[in-house]
């Protein structure tokens, strides 16, 4: 009799513990439970794949950031604030504190980009930022697949429950910059925790340690893009000693030339280009796997295709920098060149868009791939 009364007890106690549990129904995991004025939404948050953005989140969330600003520490940042932006058919955004877009919790951190993450989808949870390296609190949910966003912004989670109350939201009326015209209040944020993996993420202390281990990494990366870039530097300069001297002062070393066809002026010609500092460093380029290599590479000008042969006018009348189609025209179809452009010839005293300095000799790694389909 004594033995079914504490199993009685025991299965009572299950029981209730079952009934108290939050959301029984999720599967092992750690997510972002957000109790809004129109609604309740639930995120997994993806904690193994980008480790370093949810803990970012997850200790801003439950007010146990270091990294925060005094205003903020010790405080559960995400409560109250609102979605100070919201796109109908794109995204709702939120997670500033001045609901204004400008606002953030007093620290930046990088990006954190996973292959196999993607915006390919509603309900798609991300970080909102002002350019590479510069996530804060901000973060934005979509409404709709937005794949152009991948390499830009880091995906961190996806909407399990409330898909509904984010399309909601997405419909309220806004006005000038997208802002609400009616306050859509994160009342409380709540992390809820499944599983042992989840409840031992430490979020304070994954956080500090991915952040050290990024920039471990950045210094690492620095030093060895050093290293080739003097090697490369030393290459260019023993070829310079064998190169050409026009009368422009543009100077030509063919690395492989052919008997190929001669473009006439006017036709158009496909080119692939690395392009140098004096000094080595790598600054622009249409091959993909020297991007990558140089760790120049853009997601976004992959997604567009740029990362293959460029068309170009060939002659006096492309739109090119004067060094650049001087020493196009020195070419054939198959050659393969590096030219030596200096700066009167280049982009002179103006630079360009922050990538060329003013006064920038430039250097210039050709291949004449083929004729272009299109000779308009």
């Amino acid at each position: 009799m004594k033995t079914k009364s504490i199993f009685l007890l025991l299965t009572v106690a299950l029981s209730l513990f079952a009934c108290n549990e939050e959301y029984p129904e999720l599967e092992d995991g750690m997510y972002a439970e957000f109790n809004t004025s129109m609604g309740p939404i639930v995120a997994e948050l993806y904690f193994e794949e980008t480790p370093m953005t949810v803990a970012s989140f997850v200790s801003l969330a439950e007010g146990t950031s270091k990294m925060a600003d005094s205003t903020y520490k010790g405080k559960k940042y995400y409560d109250g604030l609102v979605f100070h932006r919201i796109i109908d058919g794109f995204m709702i955004q939120g997670g500033d504190p001045t609901g204004t877009g400008s606002g953030g919790p007093g620290y930046k951190y990088p990006d954190e980009f996973v292959d196999s993450l993607s915006h390919d989808s509603k309900g798609v949870l991300s970080m909102a930022n002002a350019g590479p390296g510069t996530n804060g609190s901000q973060f934005f949910i979509t409404l709709a697949p937005v794949q152009q966003l991948d390499g830009r912004h880091t995906v961190f989670g996806k909407i399990v429950k409330g898909q509904d109350v984010v399309d909601s939201i997405g419909k309220v009326e806004t006005g000038p910059r997208d802002k609400p015209l009616k306050d859509v209040v994160m009342n409380e944020v709540n992390i809820i925790r499944k599983g042992s993996a989840a409840k031992n993420f430490d979020a304070p202390k994954v956080f500090e340690s991915e952040l050290a281990d990024v920039e471990a990494e950045k210094e690492a990366e620095a030093k060895r893009m050093q290293e080739m870039a003097a090697e490369k530097a030393s290459e260019f300069e023993a070829l310079e000693s064998k190169a050409d001297s026009l009368d422009s002062g543009l100077k030509i070393y063919f690395e492989n030339k052919v008997d190929g066809e001669k473009p006439k002026n006017g036709q158009k010609v496909k080119v692939n280009y690395e392009g140098y500092f004096a000094d080595g460093t790598v600054f622009d380029t249409n091959k993909k796997e020297l991007a990558q290599e140089y760790g120049i590479y853009d997601h976004r000008r992959d997604s567009q295709g740029m990362y293959s042969p460029m068309a170009m006018v060939y002659g006096p009348d492309a739109p090119m920098i004067p060094g650049f189609k001087e020493g196009i025209q020195q070419m054939s179809i198959g050659d393969e060149a590096v030219i030596w452009i200096p700066s009167a010839l280049g982009y002179g005293e103006r630079g360009a868009g922050g990538v060329i300095p003013p006064n920038t000799d430039l250097i210039f790694r050709i291949e004449l791939v083929e004729m272009a389909n299109d000779t308009k």
